[in-house]
């Protein structure tokens, strides 16, 4: 079974808000909401990996300093495995755009349970969570 390595970063604006894109139609689990991002190239590094693909998807220009390792999730696909790091960053420069044809949507922590997301990204909003101090609908003592 092939490993796949993914780096991916969750943008973080001054509400506390995440940049999430949607997979554009004829790409696996189109559709879905995720965190930008793509596959490590030979010879690159996780962080120069991110660089690189938040600049291809989305048109904004991340630094080495900017971006801070924040977890990882390893998921089995039916036809691969993946090892994804999700990195997080504040400070960015440029406005995000979707320039691979994809949507882009800005979402609290909290509010992305309800979003379809791919299978492996969907542990990764916990993550967010503590760092934002989000709480899910259903963890409030008032339900």
């Amino acid at each position: 079974m092939k490993t796949v390595l993914v780096s991916a970063v969750a943008l973080m604006d001054a509400d506390g808000r995440v940049l999430l894109t949607q997979r554009p139609e004829g790409k696996h689990l189109a559709g879905m909401w995720e965190f930008p991002g793509g596959k490590v190239e030979a010879g690159e590094t996780p962080e120069a990996a991110i660089i690189r693909e938040i600049k291809e998807e989305i048109g904004v220009d991340l630094c080495d300093s900017c971006i801070a390792p924040l977890t990882f999730v390893s998921h089995q696909y039916d036809d691969f495995h993946l090892l994804m790091m999700l990195y997080i960053s504040r400070n960015w420069e440029g406005i995000p755009q979707p320039l691979e044809g994809q949507q882009l949507m800005w979402r609290r922590a909290n509010d992305m349970h309800a979003l379809p997301m791919p299978p492996a990204d969907k542990p990764l909003v916990a993550a967010l969570r503590d760092v934002t101090g989000g709480v899910y609908a259903t963890d409030r003592a008032d339900r």
